[in-house]
């Protein structure tokens, strides 16, 4: 079954823009403190449960399509929102986690692709 989302969210991914607007090493608007680890972006003409586009951690391992997702709950924003890791090492998966909890301070979960 997971792997129907994935596949639907690699079609998504191959059919969208990717827009980076938070390059590697950029601060975060509202947490100047907060290091971007990743390139960090969303994909353009999609829509996510904000309104805006589906956000998108992109590593650096080009061609493995969405190799995770993290929900993510947000108690201040009272917001939940699903971040697509796209090309992404098993290290890079790692580190966007350990930004998206001990960084931020964001509950968040990652589900990763099965590979076989």
């Amino acid at each position: 079954m997971s792997e129907d989302l994935f596949y639907a969210l690699d079609h998504l991914a191959a059919t969208s823009t990717v827009v980076i607007d938070r390059p590697r090493g950029s601060a975060h608007p509202r947490y100047p403190a907060a290091i971007y680890p990743l390139d960090y972006g969303y994909l353009d003409g999609t829509v996510s449960a904000d309104g805006d586009g589906i956000d998108l951690f992109r590593g650096s391992a080009v061609g493995n399509g969405v190799v995770a997702m993290a929900v993510i709950a947000d108690i201040d924003k009272k917001d939940v929102e699903v971040k697509i890791l796209l090309d992404c090492t098993a290290d890079e998966i790692g580190t966007a986690a350990a930004f998206l909890r001990d960084t931020l301070g964001l509950g968040a979960t990652v589900l990763r692709r099965e590979v076989s």
